[in-house]
């Protein structure tokens, strides 16, 4: 690989954004495409498959082929409230392949006992996202049904375009959080975004079992999510 273009993906790499080396397997041409770079036609459909679903390999588009190595942040799930639905996610969640957070200013719930071998942090939202700032590829959810703890992270999510935002709490909580949120000069279509109630809806009543719906809901936003730029 040229030396510049090597340099390219180690930068973007390290910035936590998708990228993908695409060489031309006839004349042995190579690029590096970001997520987000308007790719045209078959070519750039393949390309947004790649994106979408992880995977490297060879692929024929225009009468030539091409290999397609993908290059994906890590996904990962931050956690707002350490609470029983919080166990039970981030035990499914690192299954499932996720990086797992867990984020709670109480330290009464954020304990090692009731998160062994977890990512635990007993700190205040507003303190922890200055140095761990989410991204494209961080689903957040938010569990304490606290304003003071959920609404600072909520609304870093939704500027930080994360895959995936989720609230716990009925629709009547909701609309006095879409009030909150539409203060701190959020747009109706951004807050729109947020999956509200929780998860995907199958009737889940546990705590295990709104964990599941909420993975669910998680991996549907990561698999499903639109690719920008990439003309049709």
């Amino acid at each position: 690989m040229d030396p510049f273009l090597l340099r390219k993906l180690n930068t973007e790499r390290a910035a936590r954004r998708a990228v993908l080396h695409l060489t031309d397997l006839g004349d042995g041409r190579d690029r590096v495409i970001r997520e987000g770079d308007p790719v045209a036609g078959p070519l750039g459909e393949a390309v947004a498959d790649a994106f979408r679903s992880g995977k490297s390999g060879l692929v024929e588009a225009e009468e030539r082929k091409f290999f397609l190595n993908v290059h994906l942040p890590p996904a990962r799930i931050v956690v707002i409230g350490a609470v029983h639905i919080s166990q039970a996610l981030a035990k499914m969640a690192e299954v499932a392949g996720f990086d797992v957070t867990i984020v709670d200013p109480r330290t009464a719930f954020a304990t090692e006992e009731r998160f062994a071998g977890i990512d635990l942090v007993a700190d205040w939202p507003e303190d922890i996202l200055k140095t761990r700032p989410l991204d494209a590829y961080t689903a957040l959810v938010a569990v304490t049904h606290d304003p003071k703890i959920d609404d600072f992270p909520l609304s870093e999510a939704l500027a930080a375009g994360c895959f995936y935002v989720g609230a716990l709490g009925s629709r009547k909580t909701h609309a006095k959080r879409v009030e909150r949120l539409t203060a701190l000069g959020h747009s109706e279509a951004d807050i729109a975004k947020i999956s509200a109630p929780i998860g995907l809806d199958i009737g889940a009543a546990s705590p295990a079992e709104i964990a599941v719906a909420i993975l669910a809901d998680i991996v549907a936003h990561l698999r499903r999510r639109s690719l920008r730029g990439t003309a049709p």
